[in-house]
């Protein structure tokens, strides 16, 4: 397959584009753009493309499948000079999560992180021992309390919502 030959900035534009069909492999109701660990898409003048892409935490077991799946959905666009680059500084931290990406995550019955990663309030107060309150996805309550610190992943945490009493996941603020 051949890429349409396009000037550099509309490539650029394009593979943003593909990283939209490219789920994140532990909440595939998000891509990896909503998720925000693509930060730089490049195309140089001959067509190769490099990419930077920092993983939510530096030993997250995903990474890996992230990369393939970027490469692969690449490569059957067109795409075959395909170089990803893994930036651990500045870490990832939930704050890149899109709009988006935050509503994607409560259809998908995950309560998105509540706060931001830097505010020195609420959002970080998982990290210091105070949760923050935390809507439920499902209903919109309030009345939510945490059962335990880790849901399927380091970064989530399971909750429930004493209104509908339906479990559900959080997205830490991290």
């Amino acid at each position: 397959m051949t890429v349409v030959a396009l000037n550099d900035k509309r490539r650029e534009a394009a593979i943003w584009d593909l990283l939209e069909e490219v789920p994140d492999p532990e909440v595939p109701a998000l891509s990896i753009r909503d998720l925000g660990v693509v930060r730089d898409v490049r195309v140089d003048e001959n067509g190769a493309v490099r990419l930077a892409v920092t993983p939510t935490y530096s030993g997250c077991p995903a990474t890996a499948a992230i990369n393939l799946s970027i490469r692969d959905r690449l490569l059957r666009a067109g795409y075959d000079n395909v170089a990803i680059d893994t930036v651990l500084a500045p870490a990832w931290t939930t704050d890149w999560i899109s709009d988006e990406g935050k509503r994607k995550l409560r259809d998908y019955g995950i309560a998105p992180p509540v706060g931001k990663a830097a505010d020195e309030g609420a959002g970080r107060g998982t990290l210091f021992g105070v949760d923050p309150d935390v809507p439920c996805p499902h209903c919109g309550s309030a009345a939510t309390e945490k059962v335990s610190e880790f849901g399927s992943t380091a970064c989530k945490a399971q909750y429930r919502c004493t209104d509908c009493l339906e479990p559900f996941e959080y997205f830490k603020c991290i």
